[in-house]
């Protein structure tokens, strides 16, 4: 069972505290996503005040950080109040144990206050972003990104990016498919990498009608993934001309056209790798990759081992969602 823990504090915010819960809390065995162990940590066991109004009730002491496997930090709605020494600490212990450390929006302050993002790159929302670099200069801060890695620590964007690094951190350990069904439960979309932009424009009222077009050529798109289509097929179906649909997709997915495909192929090879024993050269076929040498490039830099490798991790996974679900 993998074990997950929310490290509490008075102060936090409560939409973070309910994103996490709910990626990790419910059980989805029925959909075949593995059990997880979600603990509330505290240096106090006492109830804790929210903003808003509300309270919280931690379940275990800082010290079940040592028997996590994934530490998550919501942010304070104060993002500069401190955070408690013995806190801090606890933070500092699992990170050098090995253990990942994900902050989401504006508990990339905290992590900062306990010294572990010195000279790495971080993120924070965007709005909060000079702060963060004018408090802590020795943090390479991202201002545009979703969300980012570095020496085992996460940090992510403002409130619903925070939603995608905790997807991501399920795809991570778990697989596509585990990722898309919570994402499926939650009624949100399953995949968007870090890279995509943070703050996006908005079409206005008087742009439904190239908003509508869009999401019906990203849906066509997704059907037809093993043609594969091309960007300039692509604008033929939203009937513009490929600079416009460039210019228009970016505007209304933070990324472009190009990215979004090769994403979703990857998110697709991930899944056929995971659930099929189909040949490496077909699930680039399937996924809708051109050659199977092109496919093995970008599958080795997006995901960092290459696809033989990633089936092989896999396999151990599956046979133990197999094991459960026979006993």
């Amino acid at each position: 069972m993998h074990r997950v823990a929310i490290v509490v504090q008075p102060g936090i915010r409560a939409f973070d505290l309910a994103v996490i819960t709910e990626v990790w809390g419910p059980d989805r065995s029925r959909l075949g996503v593995p059990p997880f162990e979600l603990r509330r940590c505290a240096l106090d066991q006492g109830p804790i005040p929210l903003p808003g109004g509300l309270t919280l009730v931690p379940d275990r002491a800082l010290d079940w950080l040592a028997e996590a496997d994934l530490v998550v930090v919501p942010a304070l709605a104060e993002p500069c109040d401190p955070s408690p020494e013995p806190l801090l600490a606890a933070l500092r212990e699992a990170h050098a144990r090995g253990v990942p450390v994900a902050a989401l929006c504006a508990g990339a302050f905290i992590l900062a206050e306990a010294g572990l993002l010195e000279g790495r790159r971080a993120v924070t929302h965007w709005w909060l972003a000079p702060q963060l670099a004018a408090r802590h200069p020795g943090i390479l801060v991202e201002e545009d990104l979703l969300y980012v890695a570095d020496s085992g620590l996460w940090t992510s964007a403002g409130v619903a990016s925070g939603i995608d690094l905790c997807l991501h951190l399920v795809r991570e350990a778990h697989g596509a498919e585990a990722a898309a069904a919570i994402a499926r439960s939650m009624v949100t979309g399953p995949f968007r990498t870090g890279d995509h932009a943070q703050y996006l424009d908005r079409p206005t009222p008087a742009a439904d009608r190239t908003a509508e077009a869009l999401a019906a050529v990203r849906e066509r798109a997704l059907r037809r993934l093993h043609e594969p289509p091309d960007v300039a097929t692509l604008a033929r179906w939203a009937g513009m001309s490929p600079r416009t649909f460039a210019r228009h997709f970016v505007a209304a997915t933070g990324t472009t056209p190009h990215k979004w495909l090769l994403g979703h192929r990857l998110d697709e090879a991930r899944k056929l790798l995971e659930r099929t024993d189909h040949p490496v050269p077909e699930v680039a076929r399937r996924a809708g990759f051109a050659s199977e040498v092109t496919f093995r490039q970008h599958f080795t830099s997006y995901v960092g081992v290459s696809p033989r490798a990633y089936r092989a991790a896999a396999a151990p996974r599956n046979r133990d969602d197999s094991v459960r679900k026979g006993s």
